[in-house]
């Protein structure tokens, strides 16, 4: 329990991941945090923002992206976690490497967020086992390399639905308790704008898992499709995506704009729970 906020619970509110990139290529604001100072001020805006928790990343997961060696990663992402140990708000870490988790974990971070749901690593699950956190298990197709070569479903919902009883049957097996587990369907990640547009639509069907879901649609090229508009106009696509996912029922929402997202929420659950 960190400011009210317990991320192994299911909220009564959306929750709002503020995405803290300390990567020189990642598609929104690649190369913005280039020191430990820099990556502290993005933090404490966010948490002035209204920020629940924040998500630290040191390599990019964009379409295409070459890997990181994990001496880099490090590098990264422990300096960042350290400078924000103090803002009074839950730290989570996006890793597939399971050293990377453990020493994550070790500098006060409380959650795992994995785009290869505990598979790009053999010993990941053993570490969030052990550690007893929260971690995110995220569908993608393929890797973030060969991600958006021509992705195919016979049905985009059902075929993720199958892949995470598939993969909370595996970590489960490796000591992962069923109540540490979030899911998120991996909006932008191997699919293509028709398939991440009818996940939107389809939001609820995820519930069926009794696991608190996470969504990040924050500025992805999804929306600049849609809107044809580039990544520094896509603030309005994004507030259209968040107020549809908060009121279908996710629990928590992964965005850059921290401030404006916050009063998206805010609007959409006041509206889906009938009082503020």
């Amino acid at each position: 329990m960190v400011s009210g906020v317990d991320i192994q619970e299911m909220p009564r509110h959306t929750l709002v991941m503020g995405i803290l990139n300390v990567t020189p290529d990642s598609f929104f604001d690649g190369g913005k945090i280039g020191t430990v100072l820099d990556a502290r001020a993005c933090a404490e805006t966010m948490v002035r923002d209204g920020a629940d928790w924040i998500d630290v990343g040191g390599e990019s997961s964009r379409p295409g992206a070459e890997p990181i060696g994990l001496e880099e990663e490090l590098r990264r992402v422990l300096p960042a976690l350290e400078a924000i140990r103090d803002l009074g708000v839950p730290r989570s870490v996006d890793t597939y490497r399971a050293e990377t988790a453990r020493r994550a974990l070790a500098h006060g971070a409380g959650m795992i967020n994995d785009i290869t749901a505990l598979r790009g690593d053999p010993e990941m699950a053993a570490v969030v086992a052990e550690a007893g956190c929260p971690c995110v298990l995220m569908h993608m197709r393929g890797n973030p390399k060969t991600m958006q070569d021509a992705p195919g479903y016979a049905d985009v919902v059902a075929d993720i639905c199958a892949f995470f009883e598939e993969r909370m049957a595996a970590v489960m097996r490796e000591g992962v308790r069923e109540e540490q587990i979030w899911l998120d369907p991996g909006f932008g990640f191997g699919k293509t704008v028709a398939h991440n547009l009818e996940l939107l639509r389809r939001l609820p069907e995820f519930k069926r898992f009794g696991r608190p879901l996470l969504i990040g649609t924050s500025n992805k090229s999804t929306i600049g499709t849609v809107l044809d508009a580039p990544v520094e106009e896509r603030l309005e696509g994004t507030a259209a995506s968040v107020a549809i996912a908060v009121f279908q029922g996710v629990d928590a929402v992964r965005v850059h704009n921290v401030g404006a997202m916050k009063r998206v929420v805010r609007m959409s659950d006041a509206i889906r729970n009938g009082s503020a």
